[in-house]
């Protein structure tokens, strides 16, 4: 009973990574192997297929949450953080630009340089 079950479960997860054209051998030997009408054996195809689509789609949602867990765990940063981060470089960048515009740049008079060396003493 036990190894029925193990089988059984052990067939719907290889059904379930199957390609379209697998997939439609897998329902035809079935329904050969359980002597199913056409009828019959279209409805289990097209089950087969979608429970093959679904389980695809929660593997890679699994596989998706798995990822972004680990990047987090590694404080890798996310194209979201990166894109917030480029618009506050940008909004950065333009308020200084607007800032430098807002308060002109005072010329000191000539003759008040700093750093002038002074003529050396006469001995």
């Amino acid at each position: 009973m036990f190894e029925d079950l193990k089988k059984t479960i052990d067939k719907g997860l290889e059904y379930a990574f199957m390609n379209a054209e697998k997939l439609a051998q897998a329902a035809k030997d079935l329904a050969n192997e359980n002597k199913l009408t056409k009828e019959e054996a279209k409805k289990l195809y097209e089950h087969l297929v979608a429970k093959s689509e679904e389980a695809k789609k929660t593997v890679e949602t699994e596989l998706q949450q798995l990822v972004k867990n680990t990047l987090k765990k590694m404080e890798i940063p996310t194209r979201e953080d990166i894109h917030k981060l480029e618009e506050r470089i940008v909004n950065l960048e333009s308020a200084k630009k607007v800032h430098t515009k807002a308060k002109p740049t005072q010329k000191k008079p000539a003759g008040t340089k700093k750093n002038v060396k002074k003529p050396a003493k006469p001995e």
